[in-house]
């Protein structure tokens, strides 16, 4: 498995590969992989010639400084697990000097309304800095596809407005959510909890799948009143919010019209801030 570190040394080496007409996939991680990750990677690996990978941890995107420090990562256990599905798969880990060789700072984008509520308002500045390291990382792959799980959907909104608005050339795929059969949806963050955590953080699912249970019965109020009520009685769930929204505006609704709805919900459980979302059609 090739590993790069550096800007210059991978867009040279995936130049050659895309002259020799190559069809390059990429999927962008944080690192701490799990069966998630590697669900994208697979679907990328069966898609395209190659298969880029990126492990970075983004400082731009955390507006907490003690959740980039505990952010959970194991650089040798993700490439174990890499080289587990493909010696193939191509790395790029670089560090923060590397990427923001000008400053660590987010650049500004327009995201047309997309970024104005859920994770937008509960994390000042974090699209802004999803969004540049995207794009920085989209001009050194130059992939034919991203490949980006629904599990965060207004993140992969966002992405998927960066590349129309500034009309870059690479087809964004989108990927189901992986859960434990508990319906757990698969996230690094998980790691930081305790078996008992995550046995209560199973509610943040059973909360959705009420909600998508009821979307065609119960008007959208009543839905929202009886999950918040259901999520109170956990004491140890704090709630930062359950929205339920239409796709693709992202807005959060009271009433029902003819567009595709998701609920969207996240919470902290011992600490740790978890978030999910669901298709209600």
């Amino acid at each position: 498995m090739l590993i790069f570190s550096d800007i210059s040394s991978i867009k040279s080496h995936l130049n050659k590969l895309k002259k020799e007409g190559n069809i390059i996939g990429f999927v962008p991680t944080m690192g701490a992989l799990h069966n998630g990750h590697l669900s994208l990677i697979k679907k990328s690996i069966s898609e395209n010639n190659i298969t880029v990978v990126s492990i970075f941890v983004n400082p731009t995107q955390f507006d907490n400084a003690e959740d980039l420090i505990t952010y959970p990562s194991d650089i040798r256990s993700d490439i174990s697990l890499l080289k587990s599905i493909s010696n193939k798969i191509i790395l790029f880990n670089p560090d923060s000097e590397e990427i923001y060789s000008d400053g660590v700072k987010s650049n500004q984008f327009n995201f047309n309304g997309i970024d104005k509520h859920m994770e937008g308002k509960y994390r000042r500045n974090h699209f802004q800095g999803v969004a540049t390291v995207v794009n920085k990382l989209l001009s050194i792959v130059n992939s034919d596809n991203i490949y980006l799980g629904e599990k965060d959907f207004q993140q992969l909104r966002i992405i998927e407005n960066l590349v129309f608005e500034k009309k870059i050339n690479t087809k964004v795929v989108r990927c189901e959510t992986l859960r434990q059969i508990d319906g757990l949806a698969l996230s690094s963050r998980n790691s930081k909890l305790s078996f008992s955590s995550k046995k209560i953080a199973t509610n943040l699912f059973k909360a959705l799948n009420f909600a998508k249970e009821k979307f065609n019965t119960l008007d959208v109020i009543e839905i929202q009143k009886k999950v918040i009520e259901q999520i109170s009685a956990h004491s140890e769930i704090k709630l930062d919010y359950f929205i339920i929204a239409d796709e693709q505006k992202l807005e959060p609704s009271i009433s029902k019209k003819n567009q595709k709805y998701r609920a969207f919900i996240a919470a902290y459980i011992s600490g740790v801030r978890l978030i999910d979302n669901i298709k209600l059609y």
